[in-house]
């Protein structure tokens, strides 16, 4: 996390002073890699000190900070739009390097994650980390002996020889089925167009008839709002309903007003009605994704995968998000003129609901379970349906058996 707050510091203050278009860019760069190493950093950070019973809710926390730091971005573009052309954008982005300089100061106040600890043998470091996050002394230690008998397990004969990135390559089953749950759902965040809707929200509500650019401020900026309002609601909901129904509900909630928005696109032009309509649909989208898949993917990508592999698959499910996103985001525009807005919209809804499946069929929930018990669940999965196909068979066995036996007492 110092390295991140670091590296974006650099990155902020090039782009602040930079000359030309080419050194804008490599700020814009380094900026990139240090929120690269904070998004993939501090779910699995704070999913690693949480108890069990509120670590949803705080792991939702970037997730809260990230949609206020694009709330706050539109408000700086307001704030700062009356200034000269040539300074105007300096300030904003000087005044972006700030939190990551609260962060380098945070960080010498902030204990080390107490699973760290134990893989390097310093358990009463571990458990006095626990302590401060947990006042049950009895949890506490059931929580300990959970991260030692996983550290044991991560350092065993068995992976000591076994590098991390050939078990990525070459997964045990188990962990075949995490990568595909983590990677999948991180995926489904982001070609399901969220990123597309906030960032081009100017253009699509121009493309429902408004032409004021105050008034596409003020629609863009309400976008921002409600993204931001409906995390504290996940934040709520997130460990009381649990992380799939959420996530149902989300995925369900953004196909509806995705192909909502395409149709009313499609069969009413422009006018004050369909300006109403497409805000509505919009800020329903933003609403349904800020309340399930925006924070519950990276909750889920942080509690998931075994200790010994944890930082590398999130990092993977990390850059599969990022990846997605530019994707989509680069190709939103040339998707539009080639089948116009409204087609697009219909795409991503199309998009969201196959997330509806995916969730449906392949998310476990995870709702107040240790990291250490939702590893076992996953390797229990696979054992009890190995268990289930040797059953079926013993019994097709003993079935074709029987059937023998009768047809040489008939012949």
């Amino acid at each position: 996390m110092a390295l991140a707050a670091v590296i974006f510091q650099m990155g902020g203050l090039t782009m602040t002073l930079a000359p030309s278009y080419a050194i804008l860019i490599i700020g814009r760069f380094l900026a990139g890699i240090g929120i690269g190493f904070g998004v993939m950093i501090s779910p699995i950070y704070i999913a690693e000190i949480s108890p069990n019973l509120n670590r949803g809710s705080l792991t939702t926390f970037p997730e809260i900070f990230i949609n206020v730091g694009i709330m706050l971005g539109y408000v700086s573009n307001y704030a700062f739009s009356g200034l000269s052309p040539h300074t105007s954008w300096r300030i904003m982005l000087a005044v972006g390097i700030l939190p990551s300089v609260f962060i380098g100061f945070a960080l010498f106040v902030i204990p080390e994650s107490p699973r760290w600890l134990v893989m390097q043998n310093r358990v009463e470091e571990a458990r006095s980390v626990l302590l401060k996050t947990n006042e049950d002394e009895k949890e506490v230690e059931e929580r300990l002996a959970e991260i030692q008998q996983a550290a044991g397990f991560a350092n065993s004969d068995k992976y000591k020889d076994k590098p991390v990135w050939r078990e990525m390559l070459f997964p045990p089953p188990p962990l075949r089925r995490m990568l595909i749950t983590g990677l999948g759902i991180q995926c489904f965040q982001q070609i399901s167009g969220i990123d597309a809707t906030v960032y081009y929200s100017p253009e699509i509500f121009q493309a429902a008839g408004i032409e004021d650019n105050s008034k596409l401020l003020a629609a863009t900026v309400a976008v921002g709002i409600t993204k931001t309002i409906f995390i504290l609601v996940a934040i709520i909901l997130i460990d009381k309903l649990g992380r799939k129904p959420l996530l149902m509900i989300s995925t369900i909630g953004m196909t509806v007003c995705l192909f909502c928005m395409g149709t009313t696109l499609l069969l009413f032009g422009q006018g004050s009605f369909v300006i109403a309509l497409s805000i509505l649909f919009v800020c329903g989208n933003v609403a349904f994704f800020s309340v399930g898949l925006g924070p519950v993917c990276w909750v889920l990508t942080s509690e998931i995968f075994p200790l010994r592999v944890r930082a590398q698959a999130s990092a993977l499910g990390a850059v599969a998000n990022r990846v997605c996103s530019g994707i989509v985001a680069m190709s939103f525009l040339s998707v539009s003129e080639a089948i116009s807005v409204s087609g697009t919209f219909f795409v991503f809804a199309a998009i969201s609901a196959l997330a509806i499946a995916f969730v449906f069929t392949l998310v476990p929930e995870t709702k107040g379970k240790s990291l250490e018990q939702i590893e076992m669940m996953f390797q229990n999965e696979y054992e009890s349906q190995g268990k289930e196909m040797e059953l079926g068979d013993v019994e097709q066995l003993v079935q074709n058996k029987t059937v023998a036996e009768s047809d040489y007492q008939i012949y």
